[in-house]
C-alpha cells in the first residue's frame, strides 16, 4: 500500500471527519481567515467544503492561469473564495505571489498585476482591495519553495488522512447500493487508502455484469493467489473455511497450507456497526450517454483539471 506523504511543517493531521467538519464550518461562519486542507483524491474534501459554504463562495479550479485568477478574484472581491486542486498554481511563481498577498492576515488585501495584461482588459484594475478569505484544497504538496512556506505560514494547514473506517462510514450517508458498500465494509483491511470512487467505479462495474469485486481487490494491489482467496472469502455461496479450502484446491490456487498462509495476509476484517442504505442510485437512463466523469461530477463535484463553465 501507498505510504502516507509527511505532512508540512506545522500541518495538523486530521483522521476523522468530524475534525474535518469543525475546521470547515468554522471557515464557513467566517472564523478562519486562511484554511489550506491537503488530503489524497477520493475523501469528500471539496463537497464537504462545498456543503458548508453553499453559494456564498466563489469556487475558483486550480488550472486557472495566474492572470485568470486575478482577473476572478477581482471580480468576485470580498466574497469568501475556495481554491480547488490548487497542486498545479504552487508550480507558478506569479500565482504564489499572487495567493500570498490574497491570504494576508490583514482583513483587507491589496493585490496588483502591473502588467499591459490590465490595461487589455476593459474593467480590470491594476490593483485592488478585497476582503475575502480563502481555503486551499490540495491533493498534496508537491512545491516546497520559500514562497509556499511563507503561505502556509500564514493559516491553517490541515492535513486530512482518514482511515478506511473513516472513509466507509462517511460514504453511508451518500451511497445507495448495499452489496457494493457490504463488499467494502468486509474488506476494509485490504484498502488502507480507500477512495468514496472506488464505491461508484464499482457499482458501475456490477451494473455492466463484469467482475467488479476482483477489480477492486486489484485496484487495492491484490494480486495473484492472494487474490484468489479473497475472492472466495468474498463468495456467500461458500460457508465455510473448508469449503474455501477445497475451492481453492480446485482452482491450482495451491494446497490447504498455501490458502491459510494468503488467508493470513489478508487479515481479519473490521468491526463495523451494520448499516443499512437508503438512498436512491442517481438518476441513470439506459439510452443516454452518461459518462462514468458525468456521474462522479454530479456526486463530488468538479474533479482534478475540471474547467469552471
Amino acid at each position: 500500500m501507498a505510504r502516507s506523504p509527511e505532512p508540512p511543517p506545522g500541518a495538523l493531521v486530521l483522521r476523522t471527519y468530524r475534525e474535518l467538519d469543525q475546521f470547515v464550518g468554522a471557515f464557513a461562519e467566517g472564523l478562519l481567515n486562511l484554511l489550506l486542507i491537503i488530503g489524497r483524491p477520493g475523501v469528500q474534501k471539496s463537497q464537504t467544503v462545498q456543503q458548508a459554504v453553499g453559494e456564498r463562495a466563489c469556487w475558483i479550479d486550480g488550472s486557472a492561469t495566474a492572470f485568470g485568477l486575478y482577473c476572478q478574484l477581482y471580480q468576485e472581491r470580498d466574497r469568501p473564495v475556495v481554491i480547488d486542486d490548487v497542486d498545479g498554481l504552487y508550480a507558478d511563481r506569479a500565482a504564489v505571489r499572487l495567493l500570498k498577498c490574497l491570504c494576508q492576515t490583514e482583513p483587507r488585501k491589496r493585490l496588483g498585476w502591473h502588467s499591459a495584461a490590465t490595461a487589455r482588459c476593459r474593467g480590470i484594475p491594476a490593483s485592488f482591495e478585497t476582503t475575502s478569505r480563502v481555503a486551499l484544497l490540495a491533493n498534496e504538496l508537491r512545491t516546497q519553495s520559500a514562497d509556499v512556506s511563507a503561505l502556509l505560514d500564514r493559516g491553517h494547514v490541515l492535513v486530512f488522512d482518514p482511515s478506511a473506517r473513516e472513509v466507509h462510514l462517511r460514504t453511508a450517508g451518500w451511497f445507495w447500493d448495499q452489496e457494493v458498500f457490504d463488499f467494502i465494509g468486509r474488506s476494509l483491511q485490504l484498502a488502507e487508502r480507500l477512495s468514496m470512487r472506488d464505491y461508484v467505479l464499482g457499482w458501475e462495474l456490477k451494473r455492466a455484469g463484469m467482475d467488479w469485486q476482483g477489480w477492486l481487490l486489484t485496484r487495492w494491489g491484490i494480486t495473484g493467489k492472494r487474490l484468489l482467496v479473497a475472492q472466495l472469502k468474498a463468495d456467500p455461496s461458500l460457508g465455510s473455511e473448508a469449503e474455501r479450502v477445497r475451492a481453492f484446491i480446485a482452482q491450482q490456487g495451491g494446497c490447504r497450507a498455501t490458502y491459510f498462509n494468503h488467508a493470513r495476509r489478508l487479515g481479519q476484517p473490521l468491526q463495523l456497526p451494520e448499516l443499512q442504505l437508503n438512498h436512491l442510485p442517481p438518476d441513470w437512463r439506459p439510452d443516454a450517454a452518461v459518462s462514468l466523469l458525468d456521474l462522479l461530477r454530479r456526486r463530488f463535484g468538479t474533479l482534478g483539471r475540471d474547467q469552471p463553465p
